[in-house]
């Protein structure tokens, strides 16, 4: 015979099981936070939801009677957890821009494995420390009591003098003689896997495209500067210096006029500029302006640069460049790896 608690406890369970479902058991939103519409809509279809069919609403919010169980989070939640690889759509649209009109030009097709990837912060930590221990020089050299220049002879007797003992004058305790356990030149660089490395430079390229902090603009990203030397330029050979300081200053000048304009200057938290060759005018003008961005080709960036601004401003064929070539911890037998379409000699889109 069962005991009267074992009875209780079973009487409770079966009245638990009867009970309809609350609004507390009812999912409210789905998980896929920072799934697009065309994502939510295919979350609906698997959830049972037809489209024919009026959604269920929740039954506890006096607030929001109507709200579907499956609306988009707010804002500030929609990164809070990451993707499903089966919920991500095949592909995200950019805008390409002109320069510096940033006037919208076409949208411009990505993988999502490229560029709508969750935020790693570990990743991202370990590949900014990598980065940062192999820019450590670790030159810093002293010479031991061995290699310090000098004789070998003891400095006064041993007993008798009332003092403590010493050797020689290359002892470390003694003023001029070697350093103990001083720094010597070694190897600061640390190890990280190349297929790490490259998902980290995919995540904080993703991380910028979802905060609206990525441009893409098209290619020969420059400062539209003509400037004149005029007929004294090639008359005169003492006139050169003077015309070349006010080339510097009109160039600076027109910069900080196009970054102020566009809410990219100093004040606006600097910009990252990224581009796939040379730019004269625009690197001239950065270095004048110092703290309102940096400009680097697309062969030096690295991880921590794209993290460093408040915006990232990037060539189409320097973006193509960067995601074609940090893609190697994609199966190229199960994912997708991405090719741009037309490339030149110099490596830009056609």
């Amino acid at each position: 015979m069962a005991s009267k608690p074992r009875l209780r406890h079973l009487r409770d369970a079966c009245n638990c099981i009867r009970r309809p479902r609350t609004a507390t058991t009812i999912p409210i939103r789905s998980f896929a936070t920072e799934a697009p519409v065309a994502a939510q809509t295919n979350i609906e279809s698997t959830d049972g939801v037809s489209k024919s069919q009026p959604r269920p609403t929740r039954q506890s919010n006096p607030l929001k009677d109507d709200a579907p169980i499956l609306a988009p989070p707010p804002t500030s939640l929609r990164n809070a957890f990451p993707v499903p690889e089966h919920l991500r759509p095949p592909n995200v649209l950019t805008t390409l821009y002109a320069f510096p009109t940033l006037e919208p030009i076409k949208f411009l097709s990505y993988p999502s494995s490229h560029l709508h990837l969750p935020l790693r912060k570990d990743l991202l930590h370990r590949a900014v420390v990598f980065e940062a221990d192999a820019d450590r020089q670790g030159t810093a050299s002293t010479k031991w009591r061995s290699e310090v220049h000098g004789s070998g002879r003891k400095i006064r007797p041993q007993k008798g003098t009332g003092s403590a003992r010493l050797g020689d004058k290359k002892s470390p305790m003694l003023r001029g003689g070697g350093v103990a356990f001083g720094p010597k030149p070694r190897d600061f660089s640390t190890d990280l896997p190349r297929k790490i490395y490259d998902l980290a430079m995919r995540t904080a390229l993703s991380y910028r495209f979802r905060r609206g902090q990525l441009v893409v603009v098209q290619d020969h990203l420059d400062i539209p500067v003509e400037f004149a030397f005029g007929e004294d330029g090639s008359k005169e050979a003492q006139l050169f210096r003077e015309l070349d300081d006010r080339r510097i200053g009109h160039i600076t000048d027109v910069t900080r006029e196009i970054l102020q304009e566009l809410g990219w200057g100093r004040n606006d938290g600097g910009s990252t500029f990224v581009t796939r060759g040379e730019r004269k005018n625009l690197a001239l003008g950065i270095k004048e302006l110092k703290t309102a961005g940096q400009l680097i080709t697309a062969e030096d960036v690295e991880i921590r640069d794209l993290l460093k601004m408040k915006r990232v401003v990037m060539e189409q064929s320097a973006l193509n460049y960067l995601l074609r070539n940090h893609q190697s911890d994609i199966n190229p037998y199960g994912g997708f790896l991405f090719e741009p379409k037309g490339e030149s000699v110099e490596g830009e889109t056609a």
